[in-house]
């Protein structure tokens, strides 16, 4: 018998819930759905979408939780990096997108299917990162995107769905939530032009916390490894639980503006307190720690690793190339950063750390030094500005 199954990326919501009806029934498909938590659901959550998928008559779902190997894989680089794409977007959905369809990809092979599917539209960056990681982990397998494909709008999708006897509420929500790790993404009417803020109601996280707020955060060799002294065994668990200590405050919430991979800008809010405190605490260890041209060629290549992470070029063996040269640079990114929190700000106050380079036996900035003298400086000076000079005075160039 012909080979007739096809792995489906399942969220639970219209687009994926149509797409498993018109496989199965008007295309004959064995689906088997999926879903991938990359830290963004809870059990319960979790439960609601493999009841969603069953009652739609999958042929069979698969939960799969890729948090762990999400910050493994990719995480840990964005924070080895300090990458926040345009200054500000710690690459929250972008950075999911590619760990979940590398999941998919190998639930795929497993089953031995001979197609994949997903819900994305043709309007988005997501269709680009889906396919180009499918395309690279089966090429032989057929990549199938109704929504995509046919140009449906959602009143069709539903009357579709209705026609098949499936009447659940599809209302859409006034703003479009994606949570994960790494940050939660809010789309709304205000981000879809080109000014205008979100309102308070649209965050996900409400801000309860008024008072000002001590925050310790301990790093070994880039990462992290305990919140106000408490020790983690996984740097996943410390990232959701800072997230509930300073998501309170409002802190990491912004709008990002950029370039899609399709070459239209965008706009869209976020909220990602965690990942965005992690980044600046790592940032200001690592300018204490590192050497000044080691801080100026990890910035080079972040920029590139973020934009390619983001474009979902993931798969790209330089990719792998730069994180060798990121890890390398965190042997002695450790130490303890001190914040305060605040509603909607935060500061940071300082660092303590065996390998700070700011070390008072060598003298203070600005005041005294211990490690040379006048005349070192001079002849230093000297040599230093020596071509310089000898320019100038050949050419007597006026400034």
């Amino acid at each position: 018998m012909e080979n007739n199954k096809v792995v489906l990326a399942f969220s639970g919501g219209l687009d994926t819930s149509f797409c498993v009806k018109y496989l199965s029934e008007d295309k004959g498909l064995e689906v088997h759905s999926v879903v991938v938590n990359t830290g963004g659901f809870d059990a319960e959550e979790i439960k609601r979408i493999e009841d969603r998928a069953k009652s739609l008559g999958v042929k069979s779902h698969k939960t799969i939780d890729e948090t762990d190997n999400y910050y493994e894989k990719v995480v840990r680089f964005l924070i080895f990096g300090n990458i926040l794409k345009n200054g500000s977007y710690p690459l929250s959905v972008s950075a999911e997108r590619v760990s979940q369809a590398v999941a998919i990809a190998q639930y795929a092979k497993e089953v031995g299917a001979k197609a994949i599917a997903h819900g994305s539209t043709g309007a988005g960056n997501d269709q680009v990162r889906f396919d180009m990681i499918f395309q690279t982990f089966m090429p032989e397998a057929e990549i199938i995107t109704p929504i995509r494909d046919m140009q449906l709008s959602r009143e069709a999708e539903i009357e579709y769905l209705q026609s098949k006897g499936v009447d659940w509420d599809f209302t859409k929500s006034v703003y479009s939530i994606n949570k994960g790790l790494w940050g939660t993404s809010v789309g709304g009417k205000e981000t879809l032009k080109s000014n205008g803020n979100l309102p308070e109601s649209a965050f996900p996280t409400q801000v309860t916390k008024t008072a000002a707020e001590e925050l310790k955060l301990t790093f070994e060799k880039g990462e992290i490894k305990a919140i106000n002294d408490k020790a983690y065994h996984k740097p996943a668990e410390a990232i959701l639980a800072l997230e509930k200590i300073a998501g309170p405050f409002g802190i990491g919430r912004d709008i990002h503006v950029g370039d899609t991979i399709i070459g239209i800008k965008g706009r869209v809010g976020f909220e990602a307190a965690a990942s965005v405190l992690l980044i600046k605490s790592h940032q200001a260890l690592e300018k204490h720690v590192l050497s000044k041209w080691q801080i100026y060629w990890k910035d080079q290549v972040s920029a590139f690793y973020g934009n390619w992470l983001h474009e979902g070029q993931f798969m790209d063996p330089v990719m792998r190339d730069l994180e060798a040269m990121l890890k390398s640079t965190q042997r002695n990114v450790s130490g303890d950063v001190f914040l305060t929190l605040f509603p909607y700000r935060y500061q940071v106050n300082g660092i303590e750390s065996a390998h700070d380079l700011m070390s008072a036996k060598f003298g203070h900035y600005g005041e005294m030094n211990k490690s040379w003298t006048g005349d070192d400086v001079r002849g230093f000076a000297k040599i230093f500005g020596n071509q310089n000079a000898i320019y100038h005075q050949v050419n007597e160039e006026e400034i």
